[in-house]
């Protein structure tokens, strides 16, 4: 017997509720991102030869070598491109969320280095410059085109049921559940859950959820061969071993997608990824950031870019000293201890901005607005960001980044508790260098941190930074910090 949560005409009302019109117009999710990989480059190829056909050769003779050639490498380093800048990522494929920007910054990228390679082969005269701009502002108004027009088309197939996983769950136990909630908070279109499988009696009740039993195994597998499930999640305990292993003999005798969680880290460390040793699968909870290229690209972009600024501010911090001292007695830079990568302490500069028999070395104190420790001068210079220039210092000596995580003061809480108290994963942003300017500061988590939802969102967009961390992100952040400057009420 099954236990309380099962429902014996459950699976009868997923059958007719997935109608025999339905099963059978099923699309994959995965051919439709395979749709989107062939047709934006085909969008490339297809505008440069109709732009040839028009401008250049109206007869619609052959094409002249240097033009297919041309065409042939522009197709070739947009493919990458539009992976390299993920345009075919799961969040633009099936969101409302157009990747415009991927795009375009991977076709004006790939369009560059044709630029660039026809200048330094001494070859450019070759093409027709009317052929070359319509080509590429051509391209860019077609792939534009096609993503609104597939997408369109991806979200009515959506609605009609058609582009979808039909998914179950086997166990209907606190794991199962908890994955069942999972899948229903993300909302994502690709997956319909239909419900659990579980052979089991004295399961919790699963009114909750929303998600009925639909059966045990033999159910489910009727319900396969039946073409009514594309996809099973396992959400067994792990000290299951044996039942496990019986009913992963038993699915791989079937032409459905299978999937273990693994319970519980699925929930506590989101991001894992399955790596190999000798064909054995290993979970890796977490790689190390920032590691062989990315380090190096990562330390030059810091380096190179710390200098350019220094040179160009040297005037302004020239004149900033000298207001400092006539403003208030007392020197003119300010050290403070802070955390640093991985958990290290360091000196960061700052220019002075309080009264020097106020300053707090400490941090245990948040500066609020209208401080009265902020001298006049200080109160423009934290306004603006100026303080923080010699920052840039701490880059060159390689103990701060451009882009980062924001060091804290080492006695600096919130809500009277120190961070790590407050927020379970905030000493793993001690894992890469902190930064001048970060993710979080250019979203609104600037300023004090005097309440915990401050301190968690803040973590929260530290970590996402870590995860998602390219040479790209770093400048976006950099052009957003200085619109943030510009405008910002935050800092005092």
């Amino acid at each position: 017997m099954l236990g309380a949560g099962y429902n014996p005409v459950a699976t009868a009302a997923v059958k007719q509720r997935l109608s025999r019109k339905a099963q059978s117009r099923r699309i994959s999710p995965t051919l439709v991102g395979n749709l989107f990989q062939v047709l934006d480059p085909v969008a490339v190829a297809v505008v440069g030869i109709l732009v040839y056909v028009v401008y250049v050769n109206s007869k619609g003779n052959i094409l002249e070598s240097q033009y297919f050639a041309t065409i042939f490498m522009g197709v070739f380093l947009a493919s990458l491109l539009f992976h390299w800048f993920d345009a075919y990522a799961d969040d633009c494929l099936f969101s409302r969320r157009l990747p415009i920007r991927r795009l375009l910054s991977g076709w004006a990228v790939a369009f560059a280095i044709l630029l660039a390679t026809a200048f330094a082969l001494k070859i450019s005269s070759s093409f027709s410059r009317i052929w070359v701009v319509t080509w590429f502002f051509g391209t860019a108004s077609a792939l534009i085109g096609c993503r609104l027009f597939l997408s369109h088309w991806i979200f009515q197939r959506i609605r009609e049921g058609s582009i979808t996983d039909c998914s179950v769950i086997i166990g209907a136990g606190v794991c199962g559940q908890r994955f069942a909630a999972h899948l229903k908070q993300i909302d994502d279109p690709r997956t319909n859950l239909l419900g659990f499988i579980d052979d089991r009696n004295s399961r919790v009740p699963v009114s909750d959820s929303g998600y009925d039993i639909l059966g045990d195994m033999r159910h489910l597998l009727n319900m396969i061969r039946a073409n009514m499930v594309d996809q099973v999640f396992i959400a067994l305990p792990w000290n299951a071993s044996e039942r496990l292993a019986s009913l992963v003999h038993q699915l791989a005798l079937t032409p459905v997608r299978v999937c273990l969680v693994t319970e519980p880290l699925d929930f506590e460390f989101p991001n894992t990824t399955i790596k190999y040793s000798d064909k054995v699968p290993i979970l890796q909870l977490f790689d190390r950031p920032l590691s062989g290229w990315s380090y190096m690209t990562k330390m030059i972009e810091d380096r190179l870019i710390a200098a350019l600024i220094l040179i160009f501010i040297a005037p302004l911090m020239i004149v900033i000293a000298l207001a400092i001292k006539l403003d208030s007695p007392g020197p003119v830079f300010f050290r403070q201890r802070r955390y640093g990568f991985n958990n290290d302490l360091i000196a960061i500069w700052k220019f002075r901005t309080m009264y020097a028999d106020r300053l707090d070395p400490g941090g245990a104190i948040q500066a609020t607005r209208n401080d009265p420790r902020v001298t006049r001068l200080g109160r423009f210079l934290r306004k603006s960001s100026l303080d923080e220039l010699p920052q840039f210092i701490n880059v060159m000596l390689g103990n701060m980044s451009i882009v980062g995580p924001r060091p804290h003061p080492v006695e600096l809480t919130s809500g009277g508790r120190q961070f790590e108290e407050t927020v379970k994963r905030y000493a793993a942003r001690h894992r890469v260098k902190p930064g001048i300017t970060g993710w979080a500061q250019v979203n609104g988590w600037r300023g004090t941190t005097d309440t915990v939802e401050k301190i968690r969102k803040r973590v929260e967009h530290d970590l996402y930074y870590i995860d998602n961390w390219s040479i790209w992100f770093d400048f976006l952040i950099i052009i957003k910090t200085v619109f943030l400057i510009l405008k910002d009420d935050d800092a005092y």
